[in-house]
């Protein structure tokens, strides 16, 4: 079954450990997701420790944003956190969610990157709305205001 990759990067002064500790804490990411404010009455429901391995975030919302989850698979500090992400609503998908931390030009080059394969209902989806255009833009978004709150 052929996959699909969205990716996006940007680069945040701050170091690595700063933008690593907002990234593998699940329940800061209300300051800083692309989805936040999409849906004022979104139930969201965390387990598992604070942050880093384990971690989990459920979640159920409007049909902007879905009901799904998400786990911390992998937490390296200060250079990786991986996700396995998975919607339930609109459709059901499972995918892989990476951010890779380096050092670079006195703070942090962030890259978000999301893979997962194409089940036969999205690879139907996909031929009118790309997954990289999909989310494309809400990566580019939450990068930016990740950036702002960690330069400011």
């Amino acid at each position: 079954m052929a996959g699909y990759e969205v990716r996006r990067a940007t680069t945040i002064q701050a170091p690595p450990e700063a933008v690593y500790d907002r990234i593998a804490n699940l329940t800061g990411w209300t300051s800083w997701s692309p989805w936040e404010g999409r849906d004022p009455d979104l139930t969201r429901t965390y387990s598992g420790p604070e942050s880093g391995v384990g971690a989990s975030y459920a979640w159920q919302g409007n049909r902007k944003v879905g009901e799904g989850s998400m786990t911390i698979t992998q937490a390296d500090r200060p250079g990786t956190v991986a996700l396995d992400l998975r919607f339930l609503k609109p459709f059901k998908s499972q995918s892989v969610t990476t951010f890779l931390l380096e050092p670079a030009d006195g703070g942090t080059r962030v890259t978000w990157v999301m893979t997962g394969s194409y089940t036969a209902l999205s690879r139907v989806f996909s031929v009118f709305m790309p997954m990289d255009k999909m989310v494309g833009g809400d990566f580019e978004k939450g990068l930016a205001q990740l950036k702002a709150e960690l330069e400011a």
